[in-house]
C-alpha cells in the first residue's frame, strides 16, 4: 500500500487503521511493507509522536 505523502493525511490514515486493524505500530507496518523510519520522520516533522500505551499517534507536547 502506498501511504499518502501529506502528514495530516498519513496522521489521519494510521491512526484509523491502529484504532479498527492492528494490534500494534510494528504489525501494522510490517502488514503493510512500510518503512518505519520514514513514517517516524514524516510524522514526527509534522508535530506527531507514537504513543504506544494509547496505540496512536498524537500531538507532540512541547
Amino acid at each position: 500500500m502506498k501511504l499518502p505523502t501529506d502528514p495530516h493525511l498519513l496522521y489521519s490514515l494510521v491512526n484509523m487503521k491502529l484504532r479498527n486493524e492492528y494490534e500494534d505500530l510494528d504489525d501494522l507496518l510490517r502488514s503493510l511493507d512500510v518503512d518505519q523510519e520514514q513514517v517516524m520522520r514524516t510524522l514526527a516533522a509534522a508535530g506527531y509522536v507514537y504513543d504506544a500505551a494509547l496505540n496512536q499517534f498524537r500531538a507532540a507536547r512541547e
